[in-house]
């Protein structure tokens, strides 16, 4: 693919060498950059089949293009536009029928700045495979969060897959127009099986270049056995590659499965020296120190290193089939699969397609993922649950269909095994970090930045407590804490937070918290919300929100609706855990927290303000056995408030309080408190 970048402030034509320099590697076939008066521009030209130089201009109007538009030959035949490549047909498109609508007929993945008149219009493909990061004030863009940073940028965020971002380099405005996802249609039932391969096949053979080496990134499992037997069926040649320690899960199977089929097997050994010596490496190229992230990374590091050795130029991924197909082990327990899939595919641009884009382009690779084919999605969104996953087996279908495809049964039936276990990475992170707190403090020693600023919502209990301690621990910038101070009783989506409280606690934490407030009419309160997000994310340049929600599809929907809508991220991560484990996580820990209000069978005021131990916790599961009680509350069974943390400076003290009985519930209302040394 390419890298993008533009600057629409003084000294734009040096910031954006500057900012190519950084990134360089995402255009090894050239530079090209045009400057105005009021801005400068740049393409980073990585080819796969012809020399095509970038800006492109049509009409007065500039385009600027990372892009692979799957059907832009059928595009330019149905509207009649004689084009040279993909790039080419999206600026004639967009002049010809608008952006929107053009946006809404591209089957491939981009990230693109269009410039008409004094307009900039930022935009991606829905699901964010491509890459751009950019900062309001000032305005500029890039294809990675480094070539802004490298020029003194500090408030450089994401633009969400969503989004389209529209800016006014005379007035100096930028605003968000929300564009929705991938406009899906519900399939009808049929032949699930022979649409689901159908679409599969598809999909490969739109992504297969002309003329180039072709790699697999290759676990051996079955989504990358499927991508490599399709291609093989169609005649491509192309190597496996795949990465690992010695005698390690992902190279056995590799090795397996690459001898069952006959695929031609590149594997690339890691130790712990080789990873010692390329983490710091790593972690600049994907610029985060997230352990999940980094583990992962480095099996797909040595992989992709020995595909540029080969002079590969396309490599396949089979990233995208969990979340499809219904892969993770959270899917067991969710009561609503597919709208949890489609969940974790609005999430995949932050959890995993910016790491591996910028991993691939390092050693100059374009990915290409199959299954993130917008006709499969929308067959994948459409299945009936069985289909996908029941008490014993997940990604039931696409089992079946590597079946009748002629997959061996070892690699067809294997479980899922995340690739830092399969590869052994997180063993080694393990190792090297034995004289640190944990993999995540070893890291940080690596790559002492932060990762990306968050705000929590934050009530002042356990759960957004815990998620706040968690996120924290893995080296995220814990910017600001986010209260809707509730005027009634009750309300569908906050916890009746204590003003007072939560400012002893922003105090211990030493971060500030920033207050909204509602008068908790149901949906109505989301307005009063989504006031408050904004301006927490403008005050503190938020990339993203924490949540504490564990299994309330009803307050993540609506949460990550409002998020998405404000190009923010957000992360979860207590999302369904497992309630008691959540108890006895926070009793591990450490945390020192009080029941301040219950509304459930057998809580009566005797659990009121004492600080919850193992004995509680015990009792708590006891009433779930015998009444169905949520042993986390979450369901409003009770209410709860943290007096001391690990990441307290200071514990908090209750001075004086009373307990309140209505019906069948009681309150206790904490009327003064303070700080203590601990």
């Amino acid at each position: 693919m390419c890298g993008i970048i533009g600057c629409f402030f003084k000294s734009h034509e040096s910031f954006v060498k500057n900012a190519a320099k950084v990134i360089n590697y995402r255009g090894i076939d050239g530079l090209s950059v045009v400057s105005k008066k009021d801005y400068s521009i740049a393409h980073l030209l990585h080819s796969i089949v012809g020399f095509v130089r970038q800006p492109l201009e049509d009409k007065g109007n500039y385009l600027i293009a990372n892009c692979e538009i799957y059907n832009y030959k059928e595009l330019a035949r149905e509207h009649r536009l004689v084009v040279s490549n993909d790039a080419d047909l999206m600026i004639k498109l967009i002049n010809k029928i608008g952006l929107k609508k053009a946006i809404d007929s591209f089957d491939g993945v981009y990230a693109a700045c269009y410039i008409k008149k004094s307009r900039v219009y930022l935009f991606r493909d829905k699901l964010g495979e491509k890459p751009v990061w950019f900062s309001k004030s000032p305005f500029c863009f890039a294809s990675e969060k480094k070539a802004l940073e490298i020029n003194g940028v500090k408030c450089a965020v994401e633009l969400n897959p969503r989004n389209l971002l529209v800016y006014d380099f005379k007035t100096k405005k930028a605003k968000l127009e929300y564009l929705g996802f991938l406009k899906n249609e519900t399939v009808k039932s049929g032949d699930w099986k022979e649409k689901i391969k159908q679409a599969l096949v598809d999909s490969v053979r739109k992504r297969i270049p002309k003329g180039v080496k072709v790699g697999v990134l290759f676990s051996g499992g079955i989504d990358s056995t499927l991508i490599a037997y399709i291609l093989k069926t169609l005649g491509v040649d192309f190597t496996c590659y795949t990465s690992g320690i010695k005698e390690s899960e992902d190279v056995n199977q590799a090795i397996n499965a690459a001898r069952l089929h006959c695929f031609r097997l590149n594997v690339s050994y890691f130790d712990q020296d080789d990873v010692k010596k390329d983490l710091p490496q790593i972690c600049s190229i994907i610029e985060s120190n997230n352990v999940v992230k980094v583990g992962v990374s480095i099996p797909f590091f040595y992989a992709c290193k020995a595909a540029k050795k080969d002079k590969v130029k396309v490599i396949f991924s089979g990233l995208g089939s969990e979340e499809v197909f219904a892969g993770y082990k959270r899917f067991e327990s969710s009561t609503n699969i597919n709208e949890e899939c489609l969940y974790g595919l609005k999430q995949l641009y932050e959890r995993d397609l910016y790491r591996d884009d910028c991993i691939t382009m390092y050693h100059n690779l374009e990915l290409r993922l199959p299954f993130l084919d917008h006709n499969l999605i929308n067959l994948g969104l459409s299945l009936p649950s069985e289909l996908k996953i029941n008490d014993s087996e997940k990604k039931i279908i696409l089992r079946s269909v590597a079946k009748d495809l002629g997959i061996d049964e070892s690699v067809y039936n294997r479980k899922k095994r995340a690739a830092q276990y399969g590869s052994r990475s997180d063993k080694v992170l393990e190792i090297l970090s034995k004289e640190y707190l944990g993999k995540s403090d070893y890291l940080k020693s690596v790559r002492s930045i932060s990762n990306l600023r968050l705000g929590v919502l934050f009530s002042g209990g356990k759960d957004s407590n815990l998620a706040t301690f968690i996120m924290k621990r893995q080296n995220y910038e814990i910017s600001c804490l986010i209260t809707m101070i509730n005027e009634k009783d009750y309300s569908y989506m906050f916890q009746k937070a204590n003003k007072e409280i939560i400012k002893l606690q922003s105090n211990a934490l030493n971060i500030p918290a920033i207050f909204g407030k509602t008068v908790g009419i149901k949906e109505e309160e989301l307005k009063d919300l989504k006031k408050l997000l904004r301006k927490a994310r403008d005050k503190y340049c938020l990339d993203g929100i924490i949540t504490g929600a564990l299994y309330s599809s009803y307050q993540r929907n609506r949460i990550f609706e409002l998020c998405e809508e404000l190009n923010l991220k957000v992360f979860s991560p207590l999302w369904h855990k497992d309630q008691e484990q959540e108890l006895n996580e926070l009793l591990q820990n450490n945390f020192d927290f009080i029941i301040v209000k219950t509304a459930a069978l057998g809580l009566d005021d005797k659990i009121l303000g004492k600080v919850i131990t193992k004995k509680e916790v015990e009792k708590l599961v006891e009433l779930r056995n015998k009444w169905g009680v949520n042993v986390a509350g979450e369901g409003g069974e009770y209410e709860s408030i943290v007096l001391n943390s690990p990441l307290f400076n200071k514990k908090i003290e209750i001075i004086e309080s009373e307990t309140v009985k209505e019906d069948d519930n009681y309150d206790y209302l904490i009327k003064k408190a303070k700080l203590v040394k601990k």
